[in-house]
């Protein structure tokens, strides 16, 4: 199981994609989950996945807060994570999960959904800490929305918070930069173990 975590704009999608090629196996996106999980649940159940949507203008807060409520909507998300890699482990079926919810910390559980991990699951953290190359990111990715200076400033802030993380449970943090060799630099960084079945 190879996690791709990191924050909005790093490019982890450009890797996660390249990534799962590289090794033959599928992708599995956490947006997609978090689509989901927003559909079979209503904001009173599940206040946090539905927060963007209930609390519109929780996109102006100052940028710490809204890091700090990154961190809290992907610690809400991990019972669905843990569900996910529980189900591949427990079916030796490899795939790379990729997703800005994703918390570093989880590739060192020593099981999920009661599956042991057994060094079946490894983690690297995509991140980018110039807010004006995530500016950029944003402007070659979304042309039509003007310069995301407050978005990008986020950005950088909770990446921040994940490579700190990353660094308290040895998982490793790779920079998105240069970007002709990110996907050597991923692969190197995750290692062949996680993908191999049990």
């Amino acid at each position: 199981m190879l996690l791709l975590c990191g924050a909005s704009g790093t490019g982890k999608s450009q890797v996660s994609y390249p990534l799962a090629r590289h090794h033959g196996i599928p992708i599995v996106e956490v947006d997609d989950l978090v689509e989901a999980l927003q559909a079979m649940t209503t904001p009173e159940q599940q206040p946090l996945l539905h927060h963007w949507r209930t609390h519109p203008e929780a996109a102006r807060l100052p940028p710490d807060d809204i890091a700090d409520l990154q961190i809290a909507i992907a610690e809400a998300l991990v019972p669905a994570v843990d569900a996910i890699v529980g189900n591949h482990l427990e079916t030796d079926t490899p795939v790379v999960i990729e997703g800005d919810y994703l918390l570093p910390a989880l590739a060192v559980r020593d099981s999920f959904a009661g599956v042991p991990a057994d060094g079946r699951v490894a983690a690297v953290v995509l991140h980018e800490p110039d807010e004006a190359q995530l500016v950029e990111n944003y402007r070659r990715r979304e042309p039509d929305h003007g310069e995301q200076l407050h978005r990008a400033r986020v950005s950088a802030l909770y990446g921040g918070r994940l490579a700190a993380q990353a660094a308290e449970v040895g998982v490793p943090v790779v920079t998105a930069r240069p970007w002709d060799d990110v996907l050597g630099r991923v692969v190197a960084a995750l290692g062949a173990r996680a993908v191999s079945p049990s």
